[in-house]
């Protein structure tokens, strides 16, 4: 894995971001790959290609900042080195509407910086909500991530994926089947560690 430079407004305490990254790993392996919510996610974990990039950013121009220089470094550095980037930003856009109402900001910078076409943004949240839906229902639970996230694809992995995955197009509509069967209690039994073996 190359030695990639970090984020531009770093989280002061290392610890913290120890601990942000953690978790959104866990989320990953048990949630996105346990559960199979994404069938691409599997390969560029176990590759080691997903950037975490924890960022300290506060402010709707300072998290745009960030989100610009981690697109630039998705670009100069080759895609099995670095093929995808969760930009994680948990002080800012707490609120579900706020980030909500942010992604027309981020789309219009991947356009600005020339990358239409070339990456795109899944957007992730602990509040997530897909439009029409109740806050508790369990579907919104799919893009239902620890922290705020920009989750920054490149479209020709995205392209690959979807050639090798010849249902792709019913990822949605299986999240929801996979999901409505866990039901609530079985989504928090998910987040429990198992006891220690005696």
């Amino acid at each position: 894995m190359l030695d990639l430079p970090p984020v531009r407004i770093p989280l002061a305490d290392p610890a913290a971001v120890e601990t942000i990254v953690a978790a959104t790993q866990r989320w990953l392996e048990r949630a996105v790959i346990g559960l199979n919510l994404c069938p691409f996610a599997k390969a560029v974990h176990v590759k080691k290609q997903i950037r975490y990039a924890v960022s300290a950013a506060q402010t709707a121009d300072e998290l745009l900042a960030e989100l610009e220089h981690e697109l630039q470094l998705l670009a100069t550095t080759a895609p099995d080195e670095l093929d995808t980037t969760l930009l994680i930003h948990p002080q800012v856009m707490g609120d579900f509407l706020d980030f909500h109402f942010f992604l027309a900001e981020a789309n219009a910078a991947i356009r600005n910086l020339g990358f239409d076409g070339v990456f795109q943004i899944a957007s992730l949240h602990p509040q997530y909500e897909f439009a029409g839906s109740a806050a508790d229902d369990i579907d919104n639970f799919s893009n239902r991530s620890p922290y705020p996230t920009l989750h920054l694809l490149r479209e020709a992995s995205i392209d690959r994926a979807v050639a090798a995955f010849p249902d792709a197009a019913d990822i949605f509509e299986r999240n929801i089947e996979t999901l409505q069967e866990l039901g609530h209690e079985g989504w928090r039994q998910l987040w429990l560690d198992e006891p220690p073996k005696t």
